[in-house]
């Protein structure tokens, strides 16, 4: 039971997937598509020389896309967390990238490893399919927690602007202007649909829906209760933003009491993992006594299943809901 260098190379190759997908992406939408790119991706197109119909068109179809594309095979698994991560890529682009990156991963490791073939491609499917999806989670929760983060910032540069006399949708056209992305990407495409006749208070509900931010909900229904009832929008936002800085100062407060527990519920799940690894490089010959019994395949099998529910576990006993 040679083991060898060959974790150290699938570990590595799938890191190399996973550098290899994110320069695709730059390369493809250019840099002002990257979370930590300080240019505003809306501005930016219509800089160069975008039509606003056109540009709206295009951010919206990039925003909606993977929602409508659930019922490809597997592909469902994705597309939430690509509807979130407002990924450029189209499903149909996504499903070629899977399949090019698991085709190098194959040759990385026909050339680096002594596998079987069957094993090689197996691996290979895994790498490719998992780096992506990877990729997507990792920029979806990016994401996510900048909007939720910018959010404050965003309704108290609202109020101010409601404040000097500006109506609620120029108020959205400024912060679309003056903050960074992604939020101002957002509500670019909320001025726009404005702009074109839609509703604000529908439009605020659509973002709120489409990305599952509870304060973006709570913006909307502030909204659309002032459009319905009348009523001070200026001072019904800024307690708003109130609120919701207080709701982040608590999600961060719990996030730092429980941060321990997290980490002791990760280092328990991955340390047998750790001891496992450490052993067949040590002692590649360690299970050549047992690894033609008949029962370590089954004993491989439940300890790989009771590793994974240790998994599930640890997250339920450490993921404290506010």
């Amino acid at each position: 039971m040679q083991i060898g260098m060959e974790p150290l190379i699938y570990g590595l190759i799938f890191v190399g997937v996973l550098v290899l997908v994110e320069g695709i992406y730059l390369v493809t939408f250019g840099k002002s598509i990257s979370l930590n790119s300080r240019v505003n991706r809306r501005l930016d197109m219509l800089e160069k020389g975008g039509n606003r119909e056109q540009v709206l068109e295009q951010l919206r179809k990039e925003m909606q896309q993977h929602l409508s594309s659930r019922s490809i095979p597997l592909y469902s698994l994705l597309a939430e967390r690509a509807q979130k991560a407002a990924i450029a890529f189209s499903p149909r682009q996504l499903i070629m990238i899977m399949c090019g990156l698991a085709g190098l991963a194959y040759v990385g490791l026909s050339v680096g490893t002594q596998a079987e073939p069957p094993v090689r491609a197996l691996a290979s499917i895994v790498i490719g399919v998992g780096a992506v999806f990877f990729w997507v989670n990792s920029k979806a929760k990016k994401r996510l927690a900048m909007l939720e983060e910018q959010l404050p910032d965003g309704v108290e540069l609202m109020v101010r602007s409601l404040r000097v006399g500006h109506p609620f949708t120029s108020a959205i056209q400024i912060v679309a202007k003056e903050v960074e992305d992604p939020l101002a990407t957002e509500f670019g495409i909320i001025s726009d649909e404005c702009a074109y006749g839609r509703d604000v208070g529908e439009a605020l509900k659509d973002m709120a829906e489409r990305l599952d931010i509870q304060d973006l909900r709570f913006l909307s229904v502030a909204v659309t209760i002032q459009q319905q009832s009348g009523g001070n929008l200026a001072e019904v936002l800024a307690g708003l933003a109130k609120v919701i800085r207080a709701r982040f100062r608590l999600f961060r407060r719990v996030k730092a009491i429980t941060a321990e527990a997290q980490w002791s519920g990760k280092f328990l799940s991955g340390f047998p993992l750790f001891c496992l690894a450490s052993t067949l490089i040590n002692d590649p010959a360690y299970y050549d006594g047992v690894v033609d019994h008949p029962w370590f395949i089954p004993a491989c099998f439940i300890v790989g299943g009771m590793l994974t529910a240790n998994l599930f576990v640890m997250r339920m006993l450490t993921n404290i809901q506010v």
